[in-house]
């Protein structure tokens, strides 16, 4: 087996801050939605953030089937990951040491395109990882709208997260100034929904189990 120092998921700067443990790598990709995927469309890179949901190990993406990160992720090529969570600014008597605590994920892997028998079950996967229960509340994708959209699942070969938590670290010249320090704490909340114009009267039970988990 390769070495954990020379896999491309090894965490080098700061490594006390890297986390290999399964578990947690999943709880943060649960919790997330926004996914940046970097992979060489043409010979130039390109990365593209995107919705993703996590299947056991493996991330499924989707979009339209003439999307051109989805025609060259289908080619099996490699490609990078990552998703990251800022929960503070950590704001230190220096400028030098201001930071951010944050919890992120790089991932690296290969893509190959869901068949067409296993699309409905992914896009499914895909939707109750935005909104639980919302899937089941709407109309399902008809042919012609499965006909048009792609999902790619994603293996992964490597994954690592690396997480920054804590006050600001000043240096010791700098702990005596007369200058504020601290976190400013930044919390996800969703607020109350806005109907559309052709929306129901009553909301549905998907938003609102989505607000009571953030109150």
């Amino acid at each position: 087996m390769e070495s954990r120092e020379r896999r491309k998921s090894n965490v080098k700067r700061v490594p006390k801050r890297a986390i290999y443990e399964e578990a947690q790598i999943h709880a943060i990709l649960d919790r997330n939605f926004l996914a940046h995927i970097g992979f060489v469309y043409n010979g130039y890179p390109v990365v593209i953030p995107t919705l993703y949901a996590r299947d056991g190990h493996d991330l499924l993406i989707h979009g339209a089937a003439i999307s051109r990160m989805l025609k060259t992720l289908s080619e099996g090529i490699e490609v990078s990951v990552s998703i990251a969570e800022v929960n503070a600014l950590v704001l230190a008597k220096s400028a030098f040491h201001h930071s951010m605590n944050y919890e992120s994920v790089v991932l690296f892997g290969k893509g190959d395109l869901v068949p067409d028998e296993q699309k409905v079950q992914a896009l499914k996967c895909i939707s109750d990882h935005l909104i639980p229960l919302r899937w089941e509340e709407s109309r399902q994708p008809n042919e012609k709208e499965l006909k048009a959209t792609d999902i790619v699942r994603i293996k992964v070969d490597e994954v690592s997260a690396k997480r920054r938590s804590g006050p600001p670290i000043d240096d010791k010249v700098d702990q005596d100034l007369p200058i504020w320090s601290g976190l400013i704490p930044i919390q996800r909340v969703f607020s109350t929904p806005i109907p559309s114009e052709e929306s129901g009267n009553s909301l549905p039970e998907s938003a609102r189990m989505l607000i009571e988990k953030t109150k």
